[in-house]
């Protein structure tokens, strides 16, 4: 397998909701392991992810994982999930149901450097960057 870059996000017990609102998003498959799956089925916490993959026909992947009972969860104020390219209609796809019920910081629109961008962060919290680059012929 060659070597990929991916974000891995952290949630405070909504990974599994947060991790079936990407699969909607972007399609794909997602599979799920348990903290209780891992060896420890009566532990606290037990139903909480311990590891969600979620691998998408367009080639992205997202993983993602509730933070393990006792530990603090400081959600989403260090790392931002950027997606860029040129397919119009997939980007804004995608930027319109992430920002959905979330909040808008910088309305997707023509940049000084001639490329779509907008921020938003999702209903979960996430920080989204999404980047629409002319197409070239």
């Amino acid at each position: 397998m060659a070597s990929r870059l991916n974000p891995y996000l952290s949630f405070s017990g909504d990974a599994r909701q947060a991790m079936e609102f990407y699969r909607d998003v972007f399609g794909g498959t997602l599979t799920v392991s348990t903290y209780g799956e891992s060896g420890e089925p009566d532990a606290p916490g037990a139903d909480r992810i311990m590891h969600a993959l979620l691998e998408t026909p367009s080639g992205f992947t997202l993983m993602g994982a509730d933070a393990p009972a006792g530990l603090e969860h400081t959600q989403g104020n260090n790392f931002s999930v950027s997606l860029s390219g040129d397919d119009d209609t997939e980007l804004r796809g995608y930027w319109e149901k992430l920002s959905a019920d979330g909040i808008v910081s910088l309305p997707l629109e023509t940049q000084a450097w001639g490329d779509e961008f907008g921020m938003c962060t999702d209903r979960f919290g996430v920080p989204w960057m999404i980047d629409i680059a002319p197409r070239r012929g």
